[in-house]
């Protein structure tokens, strides 16, 4: 059934005047007596009763125009959809998020967006760094927050700020209530560690920063994420270094004492590839890099 049979039976059923149906829809008469007669035809039943003085919907006329009037909104709504997405005004967006993020920029740089592009909608997927690569790689995710100094060619990145590493203690240990503390303070202690097939900059960073200091850890347990390391330190299992943000997760049980040591820090950045677009992901870059610092906006990585 052609559309425009539609809309040209719900003009005259709105008329019942062929004349003014024509101009309403720039036409002459003869097409639009054509395409009624076509439509009957399709039906297989009379829509309008019609004689030189009037014209009149059937019971069959006006239980179809019903119909009509449904599919005709449909399909204005579904033009009105993909013009919505294809102009980034609604859709979805995959994004990738270690737990760390949601103690740093995530928050402020969602709220942003969300401001900015309320139709589309963000699924947070809570995933390692490794992880969040190889999907961007297959497209498997949009956007990812990944603890990382770099990631492979075919990804854009934007670097975040640096998150200075602290050390992760539990209240009641001796250098709890220490203002600062340096790595070298730590030689004999028991650490939570990353697993390094999960994250391996955190992992190849935190052990750098023990190797400028000399000082070589003791590893009891490995971890996938920074939340986990804190959560096991506030349950007795030994230290951990994590980055100073995840003290405003606020877990009980555990403080958090800055390092002393300059260079001991955690990279980060956001990453998505430009192979895989999607509605709002341009808007998403420009918030994130809106959101991350003077420094970070003026560094984007090809």
């Amino acid at each position: 059934m052609k559309t425009h049979y539609l809309r040209y039976f719900s003009v005259l059923a709105e008329e019942l005047h062929f004349g003014r149906a024509a101009e309403r829809l720039s036409i002459t008469q003869p097409p639009l007596s054509s395409a009624i007669r076509a439509l009957e035809e399709e039906v297989g039943a009379r829509l309008f009763d019609r004689d030189s003085k009037q014209v009149q919907l059937t019971p069959a006329g006006a239980a179809f125009l019903v119909e009509a009037r449904i599919i005709l909104e449909r399909i204005a709504r579904a033009k009105d959809t993909a013009k919505a997405v294809a102009s980034g005004r609604r859709g979805r967006l995959d994004v990738g998020v270690t737990s760390s993020f949601f103690y740093r920029e995530v928050p402020r740089i969602l709220t942003a967006f969300d401001e900015v592009m309320p139709n589309i909608e963000v699924i947070l997927h809570e995933t390692g760094s490794a992880e969040q690569v190889q999907a961007l790689l297959h497209g498997e995710l949009h956007v990812g927050f990944i603890n990382a100094a770099t990631v492979p060619p075919q990804l854009k990145s934007i670097p975040l700020r640096a998150d200075k590493l602290a050390v992760c203690l539990p209240e009641s240990h001796a250098l709890a209530q220490r203002e600062s503390l340096r790595i070298a303070d730590l030689e004999h202690e028991h650490f939570v560690m990353f697993d390094r097939e999960i994250a391996p900059a955190n992992y190849d960073n935190v052990i750098a920063a023990f190797s400028r200091a000399g000082v070589h850890p003791r590893t009891r347990h490995a971890t996938r994420t920074w939340l986990s390391i804190a959560a096991m330190v506030a349950n007795g299992f030994h230290i951990g270094l994590v980055p100073e943000s995840m003290a405003r997760s606020g877990m009980r049980g555990v403080c958090f004492v800055p390092l002393a040591d300059v260079g001991a820090v955690t990279p980060a950045l956001i990453a998505w590839n430009p192979s895989y677009g999607s509605p709002g992901l341009d808007t998403f870059v420009e918030c994130a890099r809106r959101h991350t610092g003077p420094e970070s906006a003026a560094f984007e990585h090809d």
